[in-house]
């Protein structure tokens, strides 16, 4: 449906209202008058007016007459510096009865530019909590809403209150904003989970994170957001330790890294546990060509390739000091000595897997000087992969050996899947002459039956 914008508008309950008079030459005549009343002293004269003059525009459902009145109400309220009157008559003109809504819209947004205006930080509050609270639940003011909590939001953190920061801007539901443009709610839904992280909220930042389609980091000039959404979530998994997950943030950073963000994802790399997407990421990393400008962590990384045993004590002499410069394996912070735990963990499943490629059977005793581990050791880090698929394996206790079962090598499971095909489609063809044949009977049947 079409219609004119000067001759319809909507009340405050979304009723389609048309003009019944026009006010505009009226307006024209009065406003100004009164304005001028306003200037000499005489504001309540003029608000007085002006209300009255309002009712008569709401009435005849004159949109954009009510719309200039509600204007001039609070541009006389201003301009007065009564700040108390403003906020009463931004409450009064809201509610009144059959208000329609373009006007409102026009007041909220003639009132959003006196925000950064007020004498001083009470005010500024109390300004934005009246127009909070008017256009709260409103779907033709969110936009201005959004806008006003996030300024309140900052003004709780800059005062050290984050938890109430974070509380307020929580509140928006931005992605549902139909009306607001795409990277304004990007931006304040990264406002939203920098608060949460603040606050050490990482769960609800995780699901906050989900509203943001990383698509939209491919258009142009959204190089600071992306680099700020990825490093919030390097933030959030770091404590979560999914480091395959830290790995791709750091690699998603791209070039706007630098060399800390190469560092960073070889070193979550390799603290990841293995599997098929950690292996994959692995040779993709390690053919990345930046990363020949880093020698020692191309290294490092290598030696998670190469099928060979890595040595804990080789590993700790010729990377401990480098490793340990960085953020992530600070010694004085618990987080980071786990992860140092964790990279030992690393290299002790790295060497079971490469026994596993060479030794169809092995003692424990030689397993675990091989590991530089205690037997006891060594069989829990052996159960652990066993339990995770990563190799195949079954401990002889009494006799004390391990007995390794060759996973399977890329040319026997093609062989195996083509068995497998073969199979299946002897069983699709089996069923297909069996279909056919009851057919062939269930006609002759009814053929005969016809006779």
């Amino acid at each position: 449906m079409s219609m004119n914008d000067d001759l319809t508008s909507l009340d405050a309950g979304g009723k389609i209202v048309k003009m019944e008079v026009d006010y505009s030459t009226t307006c024209d005549e009065k406003i100004p008058l009164w304005k001028s009343w306003a200037s000499k002293g005489k504001v309540q004269e003029a608000i007085d007016q002006l209300l009255a003059l309002e009712k008569q525009t709401r009435t005849g459902a004159d949109m954009a007459s009510t719309a200039r009145i509600l204007v001039a109400i609070v541009q006389i309220c201003f301009e007065a510096k009564n700040w108390t009157a403003l906020n009463d008559q931004i409450v009064l003109l809201s509610k009144r009865r059959s208000q329609l809504k373009q006007a409102v819209v026009k007041m909220v947004q003639e009132c959003y530019t006196y925000v950064d205006k007020t004498p001083d930080m009470k005010t500024k509050i109390k300004l934005i909590e009246t127009l909070r609270s008017i256009t709260e639940g409103k779907i033709y003011v969110e936009v201005e809403r959004a806008r006003l909590t996030h300024i309140l939001a900052k003004i709780w953190e800059d005062e050290g209150n984050v938890v109430e920061a974070a509380k307020i801007i929580q509140e928006l539901q931005v992605e549902t904003y139909g009306s607001m443009d795409k990277r304004e709610k990007v931006e304040l839904i990264l406002e939203q989970m920098r608060l949460c992280l603040a606050i050490k909220d990482y769960v609800r930042t995780q699901i906050i994170s989900k509203k943001i389609n990383t698509k939209f980091f491919e258009e142009e000039n959204t190089q600071e957001l992306k680099e700020k959404f990825y490093r919030l979530m390097i933030a959030v998994d770091q404590h979560n330790g999914a480091y395959l997950s830290v790995c791709r943030h750091f690699r998603a950073l791209g070039a706007a890294g630098g060399a800390d963000a190469l560092i960073g994802s070889v070193v979550f790399l390799v603290l990841a546990p293995y599997d098929n997407e950690q292996a994959d990421l692995t040779h993709r990393v390690n053919e990345d060509k930046d990363l020949d400008k880093l020698p020692d962590y191309k290294q490092l990384l290598g030696l998670f390739i190469n099928p060979e045993i890595i040595k804990w004590n080789s590993l700790c002499q010729h990377y401990e000091k480098a490793l340990r410069a960085t953020p992530y394996f600070d010694s004085t912070d618990e987080k980071g000595q786990e992860r140092w735990n964790d990279l030992k963990n690393r290299v002790v499943e790295h060497n079971i897997r490469i026994m596993s490629m060479y030794y169809t059977r092995i003692s424990m005793k030689r397993m675990s000087e091989l590991l530089g581990l205690t037997e006891t050791e060594t069989e829990e880090a052996l159960s652990q992969l066993v339990v995770t698929a990563v190799v195949k394996a079954k401990i002889d206790r009494p006799a004390g050996v391990v007995h390794f079962s060759l996973n399977m090598n890329a040319s026997d499971r093609l062989n195996e899947w083509s068995n497998n095909l073969n199979t299946l489609m002897q069983l699709v063809n089996k069923t297909t002459h069996l279909i056919n044949k009851e057919e062939c009977v269930h006609k002759h049947l009814l053929a005969t039956a016809a006779e």
